[in-house]
Parts: structure tokens; C-alpha cells; sequence
């Protein structure tokens, strides 16, 4: 390993203070709740009339969302150039924003500004001030750094990476933009939800004491599938069904339960020293779905002693549950949708938080970006958000292997899932056997680090 990389492996130990981890979250929301009359685009504008330029990086649904928050966030934005890998995603994106936005001439995007193929997101990226990263996520590190090197601000959705040399590029363009002080917002958006940072609010007031144990999900019926169609190549295939591939996605572990295990790193203020677990394919085993497991239960153990059990699940027909709840020395915690419930170990309600008429966090994200942008404020996701994932990176590797994961030795891996460089005439990173099937991870045998 570079010393560079050394360096960066060290700075991610998980031996935070809880006051220095409190601390350092706060900068995501200005250590105050937002108040559900929160005014849109009521901004003091430091930069006077400046006309911010966004670029989206990434046109899929997703994408396409957090462009429409981001142009409805400030008065003075305007959406000029987008990226994606595929013509017809991005044809497709312009229309629904354009839609979105009505009669406004907030989308400006000209032809020879939508850009298409691997290359395109730095072609996108050189044209903005504010920038959009919602690609799938392996290629998250590698835009996140040419944008960072380019003075750029940043909304990247989460995960990070899929990879740890992908965490560690990230680390690296995190320390960068605060020295640039540079905005970043990661899409971890339940650090701008109200009813989590009511929750946050009380657990620093020691309401229920340390956290010494909890319980956090994210089980459901699954996400979509893309068949593979007669003229598509491997690439394009896996390309378009990115979500089945570790390369591009990372497993549902990272690319969607990283929300409950971030929650679970925030309130308890340190990040996991080690997670063992198991998992596997019982349901969704079929050829579109890739190399991923459909089920992951893991135990993250902390520096502080605390153990947390960790589920999620994509299985049609069960139980679905997305929430978090931990037991502290003094109560409990619990939070679903937008409610959040502290009680004392007798029973009784400490706080409630009923979150119906909460402003939307998906938008108050961007809100807070273009906030601190306007007022030469510093909002520094990328860190948080780089340890989150490796936190759900480590679970996977403990599914996988069947084996003890420690946080310390898993950064110290190489082992690359993610490609740079790629070209349509690139091969594919995995491939199928005769029968159109992928090697599934198989624990006691695969290699994770």
C-alpha cells in the first residue's frame, strides 16, 4: 500500500470521542433542528445575484429527483449540462425535470452539453459551480475526486464507493474540499430529518444514557430488475442492471441499508471496530440478479462495547420493516418513518417526535447546500459518509467470508472491485459461466480482502 494510502487508512480509525463525533455531525444541519415552516427559497444571498451553474452526473431516477430538489432550492440556480452513460437515459431525464419545473428557465441544457459515454461526467462537471454525483455508486470516488480537483461543490448521493480503494480516493477528496472549503452533502438525508435530529438532540442531553445495544433494518421485497435485452453487450447489461453487481452497487447492504447503519454510527458517536455475520440466496436467485445475496444479518461491534444487530432482506411476501431502535444504559431510542420515541427503561415517554407535517429531508438537503453555499458556510459530508459505507462495506465482507471483519485490516485492502478507465469496448468486470449464471460469494471460501 502507497504511504498516501496509509495515511488516509489511519485517519479513518474508529476511535472517535463521542464529543468529537457529535461535533462534527452537527456541521450537517448547523447543530439546530429544522423547523417544518423551513422557507425554500428564503436564502440570504452573500453572492448577491451570482447565477449558479449545476451539472447532473447520472440521469436515472434518483438523479433526476435530486436535480428537480437542487433547481427548486435556490432562487438563482440553473441546471446546464448532464452526464450519463446511456443517450436515452439522459433524453429522458431532461424531459422529466423540464416537467417538473414548468415554464422556468431554470433548465438550460443545450445539446452540445449533454454528454454521453464514461467521459461524460468530467465534460459535465468543467461547465458548473454545483454539481450532482448520482451515478451507481462505483463510480462515485473517481467523479467525486475529479469534482473536488475542480473546485466544485457537491451533492453525492451514498454510498461512496463500493470498494475500499474507493473509500480511501474518497477520504483523500473529503480532507481536500474542506481545505478548498468546498460544500459537500452526502444523501444520507436522515441527518437533515427532523425527527432524527430531535432524537440526536435529546441523546446528547443523556436522555437514555450510553447506547449499549440496538437493532436496525432495512427489510423489503426488493428493487426493480432490468432484463437483458438480445443486442446489449456484458457491459451494457451489467451497466443497466447495476444494481446486481457488486462493482457497480455494492450489494443492498451498502446500497441501502448503509441509511440504517449510519443512524446507528451517529447516535452511538463512534464507527464499528469489527462485524461478523452471515447470509446468502434463497429467493431472488435467478440469472438477472447477479452476484448479490438477497439477505444479510450482521453483529457491528464498537469501540465503546456496544453491539449492534443488523438486518436487511429482499425477499417478496415477508416482513417489511425500514427503522432503527437502541437500548441505552437509562431508555431506549426508536425511530420509523418520521417519527422518533425515547423512553425510559420503566416504560414511560421521555420525547416523542410525530413528523407528519416535516418538511421533506430530500429537499431540505439541498436546501442546506445552497444555504451554505450563498452564505460561505462549509458543510463536510464526505468523511461521514465515506466511514457509513465502509461500516456496511465491512458487513458485506463478513457475510461473504463467514469470517471476522476487522475495521483496522479491511482498510488496509486492495482489493479493487470497481474499474477505472472503462470504454464500451472494455470487458466486463465479472462474467457469467455457460450457463448465463455468476459466481455467489460463498463463504469459508471467497476472498474479501
Amino acid at each position: 500500500m502507497k504511504k498516501s494510502e496509509k495515511k488516509s487508512s489511519e485517519a479513518f480509525s474508529t476511535k472517535n470521542s463521542r464529543r468529537d463525533f457529535v461535533r462534527n455531525t452537527a456541521l450537517f444541519t448547523g447543530g439546530s433542528m429544522l423547523l417544518p415552516n423551513l422557507q425554500m427559497n428564503g436564502m440570504v444571498n452573500v453572492l448577491g445575484d451570482k447565477k449558479l451553474k449545476l451539472a447532473l452526473v447520472g440521469c436515472g431516477g434518483r438523479g433526476t429527483g435530486a436535480a428537480v430538489q437542487a433547481l427548486n432550492a435556490d432562487e438563482n440556480v440553473e441546471l446546464v449540462a448532464m452526464a450519463d452513460a446511456f443517450e436515452d437515459r439522459l433524453k429522458s431525464s431532461l424531459m422529466n425535470i423540464s416537467k417538473a419545473l414548468g415554464e422556468t428557465k431554470k433548465v438550460n441544457v443545450k445539446e452540445k452539453n449533454q454528454f454521453v459515454g464514461f467521459d461524460a461526467a468530467q465534460k459535465a462537471i468543467d461547465l458548473a459551480d454545483v454539481v450532482i454525483l448520482a451515478t451507481p455508486p462505483g463510480f462515485r470516488p473517481q467523479h467525486f475526486e475529479y469534482a473536488i480537483n475542480n473546485d466544485k461543490h457537491v451533492f453525492m448521493e451514498k454510498p461512496v464507493a463500493t470498494d475500499v480503494p474507493g473509500v480511501r480516493k474518497v477520504l483523500a477528496a473529503a480532507k481536500m474540499a474542506k481545505e478548498k472549503k468546498l460544500n459537500v452533502v452526502v444523501g444520507l438525508q436522515r441527518h437533515y430529518q427532523d425527527s432524527y435530529l430531535a432524537a440526536m438532540d435529546h441523546l446528547k442531553k443523556d436522555a437514555i444514557g450510553s447506547i449499549v445495544s440496538g437493532q436496525v433494518y432495512w427489510n423489503s421485497g426488493g428493487v426493480w430488475v432490468r432484463e437483458r435485452q438480445p443486442t446489449q453487450t456484458e457491459l451494457e447489461y451489467q451497466m443497466r442492471n447495476w444494481y446486481y453487481f457488486n462493482w457497480l452497487c455494492g450489494d443492498h447492504i451498502l446500497e441501502q441499508h448503509i441509511h440504517n447503519i449510519d443512524v446507528a454510527n451517529w447516535f452511538i458517536g463512534e464507527y464499528p471496530i469489527s462485524a461478523q455475520g452471515m447470509g446468502g440466496r434463497q429467493v431472488r436467485t435467478g440469472k438477472d440478479h447477479g452476484e448479490i445475496y438477497d439477505h444479510h444479518f450482521v453483529e457491528f461491534t464498537y469501540p465503546s462495547g456496544a453491539v449492534i444487530a443488523s438486518q436487511c432482506r429482499h425477499q417478496p411476501e415477508t416482513m417489511s420493516r425500514v427503522s432503527e431502535f437502541f437500548q441505552g444504559t437509562k431508555g431506549t431510542v426508536s425511530t420509523e418513518g418520521d417519527n422518533a420515541t425515547l423512553k425510559d427503561w420503566s416504560g414511560q415517554t421521555i420525547f416523542e417526535h410525530r413528523g407528519k407535517d416535516d418538511p421533506n429531508p430530500y429537499q431540505v438537503e439541498h436546501v442546506k447546500l445552497f444555504e451554505s453555499i450563498r452564505n460561505g458556510g462549509v458543510i463536510s459530508d464526505a468523511e461521514n459518509g465515506a466511514k457509513s459505507t465502509m461500516s456496511a462495506i465491512i458487513g458485506r465482507m463478513a457475510t461473504y467470508s463467514g469470517k471476522v471483519i476487522k475495521w483496522d485490516e479491511a482498510m488496509q485492502s486492495n482489493l479493487a472491485l470497481a474499474p477505472e478507465n472503462l470504454t464500451w469496448d472494455s470487458p466486463a468486470p465479472v462474467q457469467p459461466n455457460d450457463e448465463g449464471m455468476y459466481e455467489i460469494p460463498t463463504p469459508g471460501k471467497t476472498t474479501v480482502i
